[in-house]
């Protein structure tokens, strides 16, 4: 909900957009045996909160569109201590928007609104608001000011306020830019969609989203700390002043989460929104596809956020993401819906990395163990070292291309130095990619005294399209 959330999402936008276009910066690496899931994930979780010193955090993955594993790391109390269970409900905070911009799109499926109406249509006597469209205010680029950037506990927080009173606050101010002209974060955006679902659905928008989704989706441990913090078995949200220890948290006074980030649930529960994400259970496929178009500037500019979450690429995988802050709670939340994979880390200090450094890297995790070793590919490449040290090539399983690059000249190249290596120790698959409507793999070759890096592309019908080479220092 606060500032380090725009942060997290700014600098994780910069090192996505620099990976997609830079991939071969980030070594690849092993594809890794599903069975071994849970050890990396545990040893991820463990290291993280020792390094970050962050009471606990909760967990859950989900692989080919299924959940494979619930966790929860550390004290979820400290005095007196009480383990994190998986079945203890953590606040999710900014992680809430995607759920307020799906109550507008059912609303709008409904036929009882339209993206692109404008906010005076439905809120009233706000700066510039017959300019302004719903869209706008789901995407953060109206140009409202956001009325809670901070990451600490500002002491107004602490008493009681209502969604109109921070409108009179900020969304009556001179707007910070022309509408559509700028990205930047501002929770105010969702205090305005949360009234706009309110006064078109005549109830209030976590009543809606429970009808309509929690319910749906059996999301039972969901809860608004809105209306209430979370008590005793849940976990106990925590803060810290420079390098001091963990003092308890206060919690927000009524009114100043609401729609931005009033939600707080289970990490499971979380794990199966994200699978109905990726399924297209809640929503229509056109409401899918606009929550989750990257929304474009005035200018042509991309924002690399769609309605309510972020949308970028990951080495040329689509990801959605979104962080989320409100005191004394972090939470993180990744989903690549074309792959079937999501993550998402619930944790209890606010202000704190580690959220955000746990779930990506079981992202990475989770992305080595859906790259599938091909047994028969991998005999393949294994016979054609063996063979072409020994000046034999069975052309049968080369394209016409790959056929013409071994002439005599290069068979000989390959036995002259193959050869000298002797026996072949060890073939392994190093990734496994899809490009040109071909399937790259890496392989590392291992001799007594030296290893190999092989650059394979093998086309749909299983020929070997190329077969480099090269010393791997």
């Amino acid at each position: 909900m606060h500032d380090l959330v725009r942060q997290a999402i700014a600098v994780g936008l910069c090192a996505i957009c620099a990976c997609a276009n830079h991939e071969a910066a980030k070594p690849a690496e092993a594809p890794l045996d599903p069975k071994d899931i849970p050890a990396n994930i545990d040893r991820i979780a463990t290291k993280v909160l020792a390094e970050t010193s962050v009471p606990s955090a909760s967990l859950v993955a989900v692989v080919d569109g299924k959940i494979v594993y619930t966790h929860a790391y550390g004290d979820a109390r400290l005095a007196p201590k009480a383990p994190a269970t998986p079945a203890m409900r953590y606040s999710i905070g900014s992680i809430s928007k995607q759920f307020t911009a799906t109550a507008i799109l059912l609303l709008a499926e409904d036929g009882k609104l339209a993206l692109d109406d404008h906010v005076s249509k439905y809120v009233p006597g706000l700066t510039r608001g017959d300019d302004i469209t719903l869209r706008q205010l789901l995407s953060h680029t109206s140009g409202y000011p956001d009325y809670a950037p901070q990451d600490y506990a500002v002491p107004e927080w602490l008493k009681p306020i209502d969604a109109n009173q921070i409108l009179e606050r900020w969304a009556r101010k001179p707007l910070e830019f022309e509408p559509g002209t700028r990205w930047q974060y501002s929770n105010t955006n969702f205090v305005i969609a949360g009234l706009v679902c309110e006064k078109v659905a005549g109830m209030p928008l976590f009543d809606l989203l429970t009808q309509r989704v929690f319910k749906r989706l059996g999301m039972t441990s969901v809860t608004d700390t809105d209306r209430g913090k979370l008590t005793e078995p849940d976990p106990q949200g925590y803060f810290r002043r420079a390098l001091a220890p963990l003092r308890v948290s206060p919690h927000e006074g009524p009114g100043w989460m609401y729609a931005a980030g009033e939600l707080a649930m289970t990490a499971e529960d979380l794990g199966k929104w994200d699978i109905s994400v990726m399924n297209q259970a809640v929503l229509s496929p056109a409401s899918y596809h606009q929550l989750e178009t990257e929304v474009v500037l005035a200018n042509g500019a991309g924002t690399r956020y769609g309605l309510g979450i972020g949308v970028q690429l990951n080495s040329g995988r689509r990801e959605l993401r979104h962080s989320g802050e409100v005191l004394g709670f972090v939470a993180a939340n990744v989903i690549l819906p074309d792959d079937k994979l999501a993550v998402a880390v619930l944790t209890n200090q606010d202000a704190s990395s580690a959220a955000d450094k746990i779930a990506n890297q079981v992202r990475d995790v989770l992305l080595r163990a859906a790259i599938a070793p091909s047994l028969e590919t991998d005999h393949t490449i294994q016979q054609m070292l063996v063979d072409l040290a020994a000046r034999k090539l069975d052309r049968t399983k080369l394209t016409p291309n790959a056929s013409a690059y071994f002439s005599d000249a290069a068979i000989d190249d390959f036995a002259s130095t193959l050869s000298p290596l002797g026996a072949i120790q060890h073939v392994e698959q190093i990734t496994n990619v899809r490009r040109g409507g071909m399937t790259n793999r890496h392989y590392r070759a291992k001799y007594a005294d030296k290893a190999l890096s092989i650059s394979v592309y093998e086309t749909p019908d299983g020929k070997i399209e190329q077969f480099l080479v090269a010393d791997d220092r």
